[in-house]
Order: C-alpha cells, then sequence, then structure tokens
C-alpha cells in the first residue's frame, strides 16, 4: 500500500465544537476496477474508514462496530466491517471509557501505526476522518501523505467559520488543494409545522466560500433523525436512504468525487 500506487485525497475537515471533523481518502488507480459495496458516484467502490481522532474515537459508536482487530501473519491489523466499510480506530485499541493521555509524540506513532500497519486490502477510498483543529494529526497527514484534496466543513456561525478559514488557510499552507466548503446543521425544520429555523445563521459558509474562492458542495441539515442514527451506530444513508438528509450526504459525496483529480493509470 505505497503512496506510489495509490492517490490521497482529504475529504472533509470539522473544525467547529459543535458539527466538524477531518477525513482522508486513499483512491486506488484507474486500471484496477472497482468492486463493490460503497456508491460514489455511478459505480460501486470499495471504501476504508480510517478514525484518526485519537484523543476522541467515534467512529466505532457511529459504524456499530466492537472488538479488537485481528492480526495477518505479517504482523498487519485487519479493519473490523459492517456496512460494507472497513474500518480501523483507536476506539478498537482501548477500552470505550478509557481516556487517552498522551503527549504528541505518542499521539503521531500511534497515527502512524493506524496508517501503515494496516492490511486494507483492495481498496478504491481509504476516507480518514479527522479531529478538529489544525495541530499535529493534521499537519503529519497532510505533510506525509500525497493528498489530492481537502473539503472543508463548517456550520454557518461565525464562531465556526473562524477556524474553517484557518483550516482552509492551514491546506493551503502545505499545498493541498481544497475542492470545496460543506455548511453543517443548516437549517431546522419543525417536525410539526414545517417552519425553518436557521439557528446557527443562514448562509455564514456560503458567504466565506464566496470570500475564498471555493465552492459550496452541499448542506447537512440539523435533524433528529441524523444525531439518533449516529448515536445508534445506524448511518442515516443506510438506515433510511430516501430521507432528505440522506440525499444531501449521498449528494455531497458525489460532488467531491467528481472533483478529484483523476487517478493515475
Amino acid at each position: 500500500m505505497g503512496a506510489a500506487t495509490w492517490r490521497w485525497v482529504l475529504r472533509a475537515a470539522r473544525f467547529s465544537g459543535c458539527g466538524g471533523g477531518a477525513l482522508a481518502v486513499l483512491r486506488r488507480p484507474s486500471s484496477s476496477g472497482a468492486r463493490a459495496s460503497s456508491s460514489f458516484g455511478s459505480a460501486a467502490k470499495e471504501v476504508g474508514l480510517l478514525d484518526a481522532d485519537i484523543y476522541g474515537p467515534s467512529i466505532p459508536k457511529m459504524m456499530n462496530l466492537k472488538g479488537n482487530p485481528e492480526l495477518t501473519p505479517k504482523n498487519l491489523m485487519r479493519p473490523l466491517k459492517n456496512y460494507g466499510i472497513a474500518c480501523m480506530s483507536m476506539g478498537f485499541l482501548i477500552e470505550e471509557a478509557a481516556p487517552v493521555v498522551w503527549r504528541g509524540l505518542m499521539v503521531m506513532s500511534a497515527v502512524e501505526k493506524l496508517l501503515r500497519q494496516v492490511d486494507w486490502g483492495q481498496l478504491d477510498y481509504l476516507v480518514i476522518d479527522m479531529p478538529p483543529g489544525t495541530g499535529d494529526v493534521q499537519l503529519s497527514i497532510s505533510q506525509n501523505i500525497p493528498i489530492a484534496g481537502a473539503v472543508i466543513i463548517s456550520t454557518p456561525q461565525d464562531v465556526a467559520l473562524l477556524d474553517a478559514r484557518k483550516g482552509t488557510e492551514m491546506f493551503r499552507k502545505v499545498h493541498v488543494p481544497v475542492l470545496g466548503l460543506v455548511q453543517n446543521m443548516s437549517v431546522f425544520r419543525c417536525p410539526k409545522c414545517e417552519h425553518e429555523t436557521h439557528i446557527f445563521g443562514a448562509d455564514g459558509v456560503r458567504d466565506l466560500a464566496k470570500t475564498l474562492g471555493l465552492d459550496v458542495l452541499g448542506d447537512i441539515p440539523l435533524h433528529v433523525n441524523i444525531r439518533e442514527t449516529c448515536d445508534s451506530g445506524q448511518p442515516v444513508v443506510i438506515s433510511q436512504p430516501q430521507s432528505d438528509a440522506a440525499k444531501a450526504y449521498l449528494k455531497i459525496a458525489v460532488e467531491i468525487v467528481r472533483r478529484l483529480p483523476a487517478p493515475p493509470a
């Protein structure tokens, strides 16, 4: 799984305390056809998901996975799998309630292990869920992996947009193209009267995108179904695929893949 074989894309970055996160995607060359499982565009793809949030791993709960990874004969960890997605997380290696009280070098070592010592098999994309901020994890991954692009995710409120802008500038500083922005928690619709309320503001992400010369890839609503399905480990795109929330996520995924540079032959 060397760098010459794959292209990476940093898919999403959450830079606010409410409604953000960071993801990265490792992309298979075009000559090795896609095989199955998660749909990105017109063809199904094999997708892996790496949780790089060492201090607060959430992927095990959100993907309804528990247990320790098995080891291959080459002493590589095998990802746990659910919903057709191969997943690896620090949460599989520690007790659920155990805090990770580590300094920077130990965190970097853990990230390196999760990146390099996992048998991902034949993937088309590897999505890396990164923690909020512009710290050691983000810089380490951005500087040591050939990332194809980044997507910034933020709520529309001013305090979140400050961090979103810093995240954008960080990726530009390390020469990672930013593919666009996503507005999270964009609107709340009352389930009884259908009245829409912009709790965090209406167009903050759009205004920031114009300032930065970037596109808005889509909006994610503030909806109780998204919270409930995340907490129950049944992603809304799986449990309620025809819902407006699921369609919003799928639209954004298509927009991201459409903007990726062509993979190497």
